[in-house]
Order: structure tokens, then C-alpha cells, then sequence
């Protein structure tokens, strides 16, 4: 594990409340809404790729949702998520490790990736990251990742990011994805700016 990331990532989410990052939305309304479009079974095994602490399986499991597993790189954002979440935390799957070395146990029908796939600037980086999801998607399985689009912000929390079009994504995933769905919207953080963000919804292919 990238120590150096991790350490970063522990020291926000040990000193800052959940809504003292650019990032935090009181409703995940946007990922909610896609994953209810694509009408899959409530037993479906959904992850949620650099959840930190984020609502969205909170709003889930109120939905019915039942095979969650949480993924992000700090133990300090897992412990306060599962605080958050109290006794419907124990429906879900607490994995503390940088995507990057994730070596999942299963595959899972539904990958979901609001902002984490942005910050890998290195080709190489990326490139590992197309084989994890493209190797651990069920076929015919959904890829959601949520980026800055190329009118979004430069950098994130002090770290520098890609910036993604709809044919930057559809190029990058074109070996075993289809896209399916690609849209912009303006996320408003707490502190009253916009971050315009690309949400790219595909589709794993039998290959």
C-alpha cells in the first residue's frame, strides 16, 4: 500500500467532520438514481469503491439492498462509516485497502466509483485499475464511476486528478465494457463552489 496516500487519507478523515470535504453530499442522489435504473435483483453484490462516508448504503439497505461491500483506503472513515451506520452496519462487507492492491474474493454485478478513479494520473496506475474492474465485474455486470469532467477542478483535496470526457471513458473501458450512459452534473459543495463531474454508466461484455 501506498503509504504516503493512505496517510494522507487517514489525517482528513481523522480531522475533519464528514461535512468539511468538498465531496460530501447529505443525499448520494445521483448514484442512487442510477443504480435503481438498472433494475437489478436486491441480492445483487454491489461495492462501493472509495466509499469513505458516504450515505449511499445507508441509503440502500433502507431500500432493500442486501450484498454490500464497503472499500476505502482509511480505517479512520471505515470506523466513523460504521459508527454512522450503527446496527445496519453489520449488512455490509468493511474492506480497509487502496484499490489499487484490492484482490477480491468474488465478482460483483454492480462497481461503483465516485470519485477515486480520478485520482490515478499515472497511466500505469490506470491501466491496473481497467484490468481489476474488467477482471472482478460479473459479465454483464455494471461499472458507475462518477469523475471531475474536463470543465471539472484540477485537483482534489490537494492531490492532482484526471479529467475525464465521455470518449475518454468509453476509450479507456473499451476492451470489456460498453458504455451505456454518460452525463455531467454540478456537484455543490459545503463551501458554495461547483465541481462538474462526468457519471459514465457501462456495461461488462463477454469477451
Amino acid at each position: 500500500m501506498n503509504n504516503n496516500l493512505k496517510n494522507h487519507w487517514e489525517n482528513i478523515y481523522q480531522n475533519k467532520n464528514e461535512d468539511e470535504v468538498s465531496w460530501f453530499q447529505k443525499t448520494p442522489d445521483t448514484s442512487i438514481e442510477i443504480i435503481n435504473s438498472i433494475k437489478i435483483k436486491k441480492q445483487s453484490k454491489i461495492i462501493d469503491v472509495g466509499s469513505g462516508r458516504s450515505r449511499l448504503f445507508k441509503n440502500l439497505i433502507e431500500q432493500g439492498y442486501k450484498n454490500l461491500t464497503y472499500l476505502d483506503i482509511s480505517e479512520s472513515a471505515a470506523k466513523k462509516s460504521k459508527i454512522f451506520l450503527g446496527q445496519q452496519s453489520k449488512n455490509i462487507e468493511w474492506i480497509v485497502e487502496d484499490v489499487l492492491n484490492f484482490e477480491p474474493k468474488q465478482n460483483f454485478d454492480v462497481w461503483h466509483d465516485r470519485a477515486v478513479f480520478h485520482f490515478l494520473t499515472d497511466q500505469n496506475q490506470i491501466k491496473k485499475y481497467v484490468d481489476l474492474v474488467s477482471r472482478n465485474i460479473s459479465n454483464n455486470g455494471y461499472l458507475i464511476v462518477g469523475t471531475f469532467s474536463e470543465q471539472g477542478p484540477l485537483k482534489c483535496s490537494g492531490l492532482e486528478v484526471s479529467r475525464y470526457s465521455e470518449s475518454l471513458i468509453k476509450t479507456t473501458f473499451i476492451e470489456s465494457f460498453a458504455l451505456l450512459n454518460s452525463f455531467k452534473i454540478d456537484h455543490s459543495t459545503p463551501f458554495n463552489t461547483t465541481q462538474n463531474f462526468l457519471f459514465s454508466v457501462l456495461k461488462k461484455i463477454n469477451v
